[in-house]
């Protein structure tokens, strides 16, 4: 099936085989459709469009985001719309390199996890639905991901749910996955400051930074298989070797957009030898 690019739809967007009885949720031109009415309520979607308007990190010089939309209109022709997932756990790095992604791709940007709780009526919902029908609650992400996958032209955040069953995982293959793996002192310093990001379920205690380590450690343990099916890995390690910086937090999400540019390109260039390779003589 065709990818619809959400930029040029004013129509639901074709499910086929489809229940009839899905609800229907509306933002500008998008459409999301998810199961089990009496579970969800209307909401308005929240979606980032690419305005030019994304902030350079801390540090970032006016030549390195130059460097990114180069780089950015070089990939953007192979790249032809193909939607971009990224995995990882949840942090305030892997956020802003997802909007910084989408401005330099003239891209729509999405975060599934919060699409999932506007859906069901805001986090507090979504925290009392998935502890109350936690089935329900991962049909819905599925139900986000369906919708997301059939369009082209998005960068998308992808909560963890997206690595835990095979239908998620063959869903992001519609698009390219990268794994963006942020050190867990990153991701602790945004769990100290706001531990609602994680859900219960996940991310139980609310002790000090050390112990907020561990609790993450296990989570990558447990998402970390899932996280490695991506096409390819964005490490802020990598990055930082490759540059021969010795600080972890020199790190610009610039350096880090250069690098997933950088590996969007090999992929698309792989992607084409391998068409052409199967053209009929």
């Amino acid at each position: 099936m065709e990818k619809v690019s959400p930029c040029h739809t004013n129509t639901p967007l074709p499910l086929p085989n489809r229940p009839s009885n899905f609800l229907q949720f509306k933002h500008q031109t998008f459409f999301f459709k998810f199961p089990n009415p009496n579970l969800v309520r209307l909401r308005r979607l929240n979606c980032s469009v690419s305005d030019g308007t994304v902030p350079s990190s801390v540090g970032a010089t006016d030549s390195s985001s130059l460097a990114v939309k180069k780089k950015a209109a070089e990939v953007s022709s192979e790249l032809k719309g193909t939607s971009i997932f990224l995995v990882g756990l949840k942090s305030s790095f892997k956020t802003s390199l997802g909007k910084l992604l989408a401005d330099a791709l003239r891209y729509y940007y999405f975060d599934s996890d919060n699409l999932v709780e506007e859906a069901v009526g805001g986090a507090l919902a979504a925290k009392s639905f998935r502890e109350s029908d936690e089935k329900g609650f991962y049909e819905c992400e599925t139900e986000v991901l369906k919708q997301l996958s059939s369009m082209g032209r998005l960068v998308v955040c992808a909560g963890n749910g997206a690595v835990t069953s095979s239908t998620n995982l063959a869903l992001l293959r519609h698009g390219i996955s990268l794994w963006i793996d942020v050190p867990l002192d990153f991701v602790a310093r945004d769990v100290i400051e706001d531990q609602s990001q994680f859900a219960p379920s996940e991310l139980s205690i609310s002790g000090s930074y050390p112990e907020v380590q561990d609790e993450l450690g296990a989570l990558y343990d447990r998402y970390r298989v899932g996280y490695a099916t991506a096409d390819a890995i964005i490490s802020v390690q990598k990055v930082a070797s490759r540059l021969g910086c010795d600080n972890l937090d020199e790190i610009t999400r610039e350096d880090m957009a250069l690098e997933a540019l950088g590996e969007i390109e090999k992929l698309t260039r792989v992607k084409k030898m391998l068409e052409e390779a199967a053209r009929p003589f």
